[in-house]
């Protein structure tokens, strides 16, 4: 603002007085989203119309849809914003651990029942922890199964391709299109997790914020509700069968990222 107010006008504004001028204008500072500008709208209406079969094919044969990713959060201070007393520096204790002291998670959310299930892994993600996963959740719910999630090379593999000619496994994977995580109800979960457990804090140790995001999974067995408010996306608002397709190729690709 100082720039083009010294280039058009000729006049050098302070930092305060452009903060007054933009209050007066009706402007707010802001968290800035990010806008998926580099996902194909094209393949992500595809998308929509695939989720959309799914749906029908899930009801049909009586199967759970799970959106499933993965996230890490460190032990040292998750700083977003605190209230302090005017004059008062915010402050937040740390002991300053390492970049590699995390906890790393996976989680599946089910937007249909609420129901949502974790598991933590030790190292990093790959196709075998993935496919671990996959059997783990296969093994905690009966019946048929889809997952979808998006095409990390950790969701790819020998150790996927071994695990998915398991006899009568009677799961189903579906890769979201690339660049969207604003389809993947599971990102919602991880936004949650670090606004109600990791914002502000420093745990010191991955133990500790594994056992922090561990006791977090636990409660939501008791918030399916919440759990299902706040994982819809973008995606079961463009399936919703009162809602045909109708976003433009820009619509699709200017959403933004949560």
């Amino acid at each position: 603002m100082r720039q083009f107010v010294a280039e058009r006008f000729g006049r050098r504004l302070s930092p305060r007085s452009c903060v007054r001028y933009l209050h007066r204008l009706g402007f707010v500072c802001k968290r800035p989203k990010r806008r998926l500008l580099k996902a194909d709208a094209a393949k992500r209406a595809a998308f929509v119309e695939s989720y959309r079969a799914i749906l029908v094919e899930a009801s049909a044969r009586g199967a759970r849809i799970f959106f499933v990713d993965e996230a890490h959060f460190r032990a040292d201070g998750d700083l977003r914003r605190l209230w302090t007393l005017r004059g008062h520096p915010a402050l937040v204790d740390s002991t300053s651990p390492k970049y590699g002291e995390k906890a790393s998670f996976y989680s599946a959310v089910c937007l249909e029942t609420g129901e949502v299930f974790a598991s933590e892994l030790s190292g990093n993600s790959c196709s075998a922890t993935s496919a671990q996963f996959l059997a783990d959740l296969r093994q905690r719910y009966l019946g048929p199964l889809v997952v979808i999630w998006d095409n990390s090379s950790a969701h790819a593999g020998e150790a996927i391709r071994t695990y998915l000619k398991t006899p009568g496994l009677n799961l189903r994977l579906a890769r979201l299109p690339a660049y969207s995580p604003d389809f993947n109800a599971d990102e919602a979960i991880w936004k949650w997790v670090r606004e109600e457990v990791t914002a502000n804090s420093c745990f010191g140790t991955a133990a500790k914020v594994g056992a922090a995001v561990q006791a977090f999974f636990a409660g939501l067995t008791t918030r399916t509700e919440e759990v299902r408010r706040r994982c819809r996306t973008i995606l079961q608002t463009l399936a919703s069968p009162r809602d045909p397709v109708t976003a433009s190729p820009t619509q699709l690709l200017a959403h933004p990222l949560m």
